[in-house]
């Protein structure tokens, strides 16, 4: 089963090796159908390896938040941290879970470790979710899934349960997923990728929580909504425990699976 479809490594992409040429002429596509993993940890061009590298150009930007993200994981957890493969995708993609097109948004798949970015999902996130966008939006997205790759790791994914409901096992794991990406933010200027988070950007990121609310995408497409079919949570739900992970910054203060849901 894939996990995070819907909405929302750590792997260094050499960019320049991959796609060839001048890493801030790429546009955010030309990283589709590229697939980087611990082989390419070496490979990372210098052009990419900055956070100003990331404010100027997208598919950097893209780059270094994956980079990010897994550097923090592999901090935290140590040896016990197992680096994810991640492939960017774009109409459809072939997985150890089976076959997903973009309708299912970035995932991540338990079976082969891998977490799959689509592409175009980001520009889905304004055009149709009507979230305002921004850098942060998609690093809140990308972060999300790599939420699922240590929970794969800890066990979280293979105790059993899922289900349906604001209080069910699946929207608690969806949650926890929120509450990681979180915490890598509050401590995503330390793995030296980024620049310093503004206010702004943290708005974007939960911005993007509100429009990706079970209970935000049912009144938009069904004109109801519907709490005992939730699999994600509810807005406000997603806000607070992303709230709770950038506030905290420690992967303790994520345990969503003994606290008190408040749909």
């Amino acid at each position: 089963m894939a996990l995070g479809g819907g909405i929302g490594g750590i792997i260094l992409i050499a960019v320049v090796m991959l796609l060839g040429g001048d890493p801030s002429q790429l546009p955010l596509d030309a990283l589709s159908g590229q697939r980087a993993g611990t082989e390419q940890a070496n490979d990372l061009s210098d052009e990419c390896q900055t956070g100003a590298d990331a404010a100027e150009d997208k598919a950097c930007r893209i780059v270094a938040y994956v980079n990010s993200i897994q550097e923090y994981w592999s901090e935290e957890m140590g040896g016990e941290y197992q680096e994810a493969v991640t492939t960017f995708f774009t109409g459809s993609v072939q997985t150890a879970c089976g076959n997903a097109t973009s309708q299912v948004g970035p995932f991540y798949c338990p079976q082969d470790q891998g977490v799959y970015i689509d592409l175009g999902f980001f520009d889905v996130l304004e055009q149709q979710l009507g979230a305002e966008g921004g850098d942060f939006a998609e690093a809140y997205v990308i972060a999300h899934e790599y939420g699922h790759h240590v929970q794969n790791l800890t066990g979280v994914l293979t105790a059993g349960g899922g289900g349906q409901g604001a209080e069910s096992r699946a929207v608690r794991t969806e949650l926890q997923a929120d509450c990681y990406a979180g915490v890598w933010g509050a401590n995503a200027v330390e793995t030296g990728f980024l620049e310093p988070i503004t206010d702004e950007q943290i708005a974007q990121a939960m911005d993007t929580a509100e429009s990706i609310g079970d209970d935000r995408i049912q009144q938009k497409t069904q004109g109801q909504v519907n709490p005992e079919t939730w699999t994600h949570g509810s807005s406000e739900q997603r806000q607070e425990w992303f709230r709770t992970g950038l506030q905290r910054g420690d992967p303790a203060s994520c345990d969503t699976f003994e606290a008190d849901l408040d749909a």
